[in-house]
């Protein structure tokens, strides 16, 4: 069963940066297309960024989020900068080998946006 644990979530003043880190368990996890996605209170959860196996990414705010992988640590991060009080959430690591898969979740860390 793959593992994935969150780190790197905390409170951050508007405008400012802050990096994700999610490990994972496993042997597969080069093959695996590795997702962030986060949940504000009273809203659906949602795709912020993802990057395949082959390195192809998908963002909701390219110009804000960087999603990068590391296959040696099994670990992907997820840079954010510009940061804005509706990015206030919970970010969950999500893991899958095809897109139509569910795949495995992490617990989620919190990131809140405040002054």
């Amino acid at each position: 069963q793959l593992q994935l644990v969150e780190s790197g979530g905390g409170l951050v003043q508007p405008g400012g940066s802050l990096t994700l880190s999610c490990a994972a368990s496993g042997s597969i996890f080069g093959t695996l297309i590795m997702g962030w996605y986060r949940q504000a209170p009273g809203k659906q959860r949602e795709l912020v960024a993802a990057i395949t196996s082959g390195g192809s990414t998908t963002y909701l705010d390219s110009s804000r989020f960087t999603i990068s992988r590391d296959n040696a640590k099994n670990t992907i991060y997820l840079q954010m900068n510009s940061l804005k009080p509706e990015d206030t959430a919970a970010y969950y690591c999500n893991a899958r080998q095809r897109w139509v898969d569910s795949g495995n979740w992490g617990r989620g860390t919190q990131v809140t946006v405040s002054s």
